[in-house]
């Protein structure tokens, strides 16, 4: 999965650094609270609302902002109610794609993922035509500068609880069951090595390979969907040649 997998570090880089930074914070900000309704407010007890809180963290969402956030997930402050929502469908080239979303209106929510495909060159699917095709999974990426050697890594890496570690180009790819990211990510934080991002993502079970024009139009719908305000995460299950990547990127 090295093309997804690369697209959501420059995801994560773009939107750290760019003019998207306060839209981010407020995607954060929901995941936050809809795991603090759903599960309770204790990171301890909660792990999606651990990694949520994690991820914020990440992108120096203040703590103050964030403790709000779980408070109006629990009800002890007043807040808009948010509930997720998930949809299916198919970008250009057959690539399976699972959008998560988090709204207070379903309606329109799913009109403009609905105009977001069709105007993409995307078919949005039926409930369940995708899902079975992707599997969560804790993801860390990790840059190979500056990086331990790999036997260290890997050492480190399977007795903090991960399942694997693997080549992503430029990259190390850890994987783990959601419950053991942040346990891994603690131990290898501790460990000095140097995280490009770590979240809980749908981790696709296979890879469909899209070039030039094809894996542009992929790209694009991606980002589009992405973009919209109520969306959180988008998956997609394609292999995309690193230099489109580095253009799109760029």
């Amino acid at each position: 999965m090295s093309g997804h997998s690369k697209w959501s570090s420059i995801k994560h880089k773009k939107a750290a650094t760019d003019q998207r930074r306060g839209k981010v914070f407020a995607k954060l900000l929901r995941a936050i609270e809809v795991a603090a309704r759903e599960g309770g407010g204790n990171v301890e007890t909660n792990a999606t609302l651990a990694s949520a809180v994690q991820k914020a963290r990440d992108f120096s969402v203040p703590m103050d902002t964030i403790e709000r956030a779980i408070k109006r997930g629990t009800g002890e402050i007043e807040g808009v109610r948010y509930e997720p929502a998930t949809y299916e469908g198919y970008a250009p080239g057959g690539v399976a794609v699972l959008v998560e979303a988090m709204t207070d209106n379903r309606n329109r929510t799913g009109q403009d993922v609905r105009h977001t495909f069709t105007r993409l060159g995307g078919n949005l699917g039926d409930p369940g035509s995708v899902a079975w095709q992707f599997e969560r999974k804790g993801v860390i990426l990790i840059d190979r500068d500056g990086a331990p050697d790999e036997d260290r890594l890997l050492e480190l890496a399977l007795e903090a609880g991960a399942e694997d570690l693997a080549e992503d180009g430029d990259q190390w790819r850890v994987t783990t069951e959601p419950n053991s990211l942040a346990e891994v990510r603690t131990v290898l934080d501790g460990a000095g090595v140097p995280l490009a991002s770590a979240e809980l993502l749908m981790v696709p079970q296979a890879t469909v390979r899209v070039e030039g024009g094809q894996a542009r139009q992929v790209l694009n719908l991606i980002e589009a969907l992405d973009d919209l305000e109520d969306v959180q995460a988008v998956h997609a299950n394609f292999d995309v040649p690193d230099e489109v990547l580095a253009e799109v990127a760029g």
